[in-house]
């Protein structure tokens, strides 16, 4: 029986380990595997360890200090400890939040929950392609607004945030900006002190480093209260054992993809260009969501909709061709529910319902993306052959949102399902 090929297009919610991480983290598995808080030997080279990773992610983002790089267990809890921390922080001014209506589920759901403890938060909108516009977030800031939340790229549809812009009105009005670069990370270049930001996430794991790791930047004069208590680590907000091995792993993987940050940038955008073009000329009335190719879109970033094509169909009879994609961001896409995201900027229910996301790394090459370009529209044909509102389409008692008929069709009712 023929092998079957495997693609992985799901680089956002996890990469491969580096073979450099690995080896780097293999000896405190075993000889180092001390606690950074033991005084004897031991836990000397732990330290060691720890100090030189925090090193590492401080020159990876331009902090001023290797001090104001936090390790957590992953982003999200780093986005938690980002806003509950802020808001629990003894000395707070207020008690109102200010954040996009496409943050990622981590930054509203810490939010979400503290509106349910006495706080408030204004959602601000954002335009079709996804983009925040600043004006819209001073116009949302209030006196008693402690922190605005926002996002370098977006998880779903890889739009590129104004954040310079974002932090001059957050400055100007004195509050402080946290930034989720869970997405943008080892695609942008960070520097938290040209962008201005007071509070900046990101994990390892989405470029080459390991899992159970995270890291949050506090700029020193920001006030932050920890949500774990029992213990002095992480300058006394983050209580409990340090994961040693992650995050010597982590700190190998910041440094290294610091330095190749541009050239993997420019590798995946012509891999990006290529699949997006070839499915264009195979597929017919497919959508993409979000900004155009470009500067204003992550590199590694296609969100796609094929109409009258259910996402999550498609994304698993691709799975059984070898070719790994998401229907939507990792921690939510197991709830089958339509992206907030995709909602936000107004997209067609159908429309969102068939969209899948593929997320392209630097393992990909040109042949994986040949290979996708083979596979993906006959599934997709085959896949609209079960629809009845397929067949309806084409008997033009119903119209395309995607490219519409010019009269004498119906367009599709919203919510309607588009296979059996």
């Amino acid at each position: 029986m023929r092998a079957v090929r495997q693609v992985y297009l799901d680089h956002q919610a996890a990469t491969p380990l580096r073979p450099e991480v690995e080896e780097a983290m293999r000896p405190y598995f075993r000889e180092s595997f001390g606690s950074a808080s033991s005084l004897h030997q031991h836990g000397l080279k732990a330290r060691d360890a720890l100090a030189r990773a925090r090193e590492q992610m401080a020159a990876f983002i331009n902090a001023e200090s290797p001090e104001e790089i936090l390790f957590t267990s992953d982003g999200t809890e780093s986005a938690n400890l980002a806003i509950k921390g802020t808001a629990w922080s003894p000395k707070r001014r207020g008690s109102h939040f200010v954040m996009s209506a496409i943050e990622h589920p981590a930054v509203m759901g810490s939010v979400e929950f503290l509106e349910q403890h006495g706080f408030s938060a204004t959602r601000v909108g954002v335009t079709a392609e996804g983009l925040i516009e600043p004006e819209s977030v001073r116009q949302a800031i209030k006196h008693e607004t402690l922190l605005v939340a926002v996002h370098q790229a977006n998880h779903d549809l890889g739009t590129i945030q104004r954040i310079d812009a974002i932090a001059e009105v957050t400055r100007a009005q004195g509050v402080p900006l946290y930034v989720d670069a869970e997405a943008s990370a080892g695609w942008i270049p960070l520097d938290v002190q040209a962008l201005g930001v007071d509070l900046l996430s990101f994990s390892p794991h989405r470029f080459g480093g390991p899992k159970g790791v995270g890291v949050l930047y506090r700029q020193r004069r920001a006030r932050l209260a920890s949500l774990l208590h029992g213990g002095t680590q992480e300058n006394g907000r983050r209580a409990g054992t340090e994961n040693i091995p992650a995050i010597v792993g982590a700190g190998v993987a910041a440094e290294l993809v610091g330095r190749e940050c541009a050239r993997r940038a420019r590798q995946v955008a012509g891999l990006q260009e290529r699949l997006w073009s070839g499915l264009q000329a195979r597929v017919p009335l497919l959508r993409l969501n979000g900004p155009e190719l470009g500067r204003g879109r992550l590199c590694a970033n296609l969100n796609l909709s094929a109409e009258f094509v259910e996402g999550e169909g498609l994304l698993l009879m691709l799975d059984t061709r070898g070719i790994a994609v998401a229907s939507g961001t990792s921690c939510v896409s197991k709830s089958l529910k339509v992206s907030p995201v995709l909602q936000a900027i107004g997209l067609d229910h159908g429309l969102a319902q068939g969209a899948i996301l593929l997320t392209l790394g630097e393992q990909n090459t040109e042949s994986d993306i040949d290979y996708v370009l083979e596979t993906l529209p006959p599934l997709v044909a085959k896949l609209r052959a079960m629809s009845p509102i397929w067949d309806e389409y084409q008997q033009g008692t119903t119209d395309s949102v995607v490219s519409p008929r010019r009269g004498g069709t119906h367009p599709r009712p919203a919510g309607r399902p588009t296979t059996r």
